[in-house]
């Protein structure tokens, strides 16, 4: 049976980790089309933050040659980033075995969600086995910085709140001790995000992401199928 794997990557050379850097407040997630070259493309979901201050950040990213605004859906903006040097050109400064890097692409896993941080990178995805796993924990454990938040064998179910990014447990947490869920509510969509030093509207995209994934992993999994 498989492994099902959440760590950090505390490597601020990664790519756009310095857009999250730039704009904090704003949660970062990002998918890797590959065959696009020595670097691939980087399509990253931009959710909060003001527009401007997330251009800019991209403009002034070096890792980023160019960007395009290719979509959004709600408060979240889609761009895609053409990468603006190469693998060595990227991490050559930070990480000295860039061989080594490449051959995480070929190992028995599928990362599934890459978040960027201030400081590195948050993974999580499935992992055929401990050999595959322990691919990508020494490899990071000997070129950056590696943390560990949660491996589980594929098929256990997970805890409540198990997968949930930080700012999604925040802005639960927060929403639920100032009276958001309570019935009737004793505080608004607007306090808490004024609490949290955000918009209502990134707020609220936080709250239902983090609502669906709880529904998802604690209740969808036990519903029986539809009928024919």
């Amino acid at each position: 049976m498989g492994l099902v794997a959440e760590f950090e990557i505390d490597c601020e050379a990664l790519p756009l980790v310095s857009v999250a850097k730039a704009v904090p407040e704003t949660q970062l997630d990002l998918k890797i089309q590959y065959n696009h070259g020595n670097w691939p493309l980087f399509v990253a979901y931009v959710t909060g933050g003001r527009p401007d201050e997330i251009e800019r950040a991209f403009e002034s990213a070096a890792f980023v040659a160019d960007y395009t605004l290719v979509g959004q859906a709600g408060d979240t903006r889609q761009y895609q980033t053409v990468p603006a040097t190469s693998l060595a050109g990227t991490l050559g400064d930070a990480i000295d075995d860039l061989d080594g890097l490449r051959a995480l692409a070929t190992t028995d896993a599928l990362i599934k969600r890459i978040e960027a941080t201030p400081t590195g990178w948050i993974q999580a995805g499935w992992f055929a086995d401990r050999e595959a796993f322990d691919a990508f924990r020494e490899f990071w454990q000997a070129n950056a910085g590696f943390t560990l938040r949660r491996l589980t064998r594929d098929g256990e179910p997970e805890a409540p709140g198990e997968g949930l990014t930080d700012r999604q447990q925040e802005a639960l947490r927060t929403a639920y001790e100032m009276g958001y869920f309570e019935i009737p509510r004793t505080a608004s969509l607007e306090a808490v995000a004024s609490e949290l030093g955000i918009t209502a509207s990134s707020l609220s995209e936080r709250l239902r992401r983090a609502q669906t994934h709880v529904i998802e992993t604690t209740v969808a999994s036990t519903w029986p199928p539809l009928p024919d």
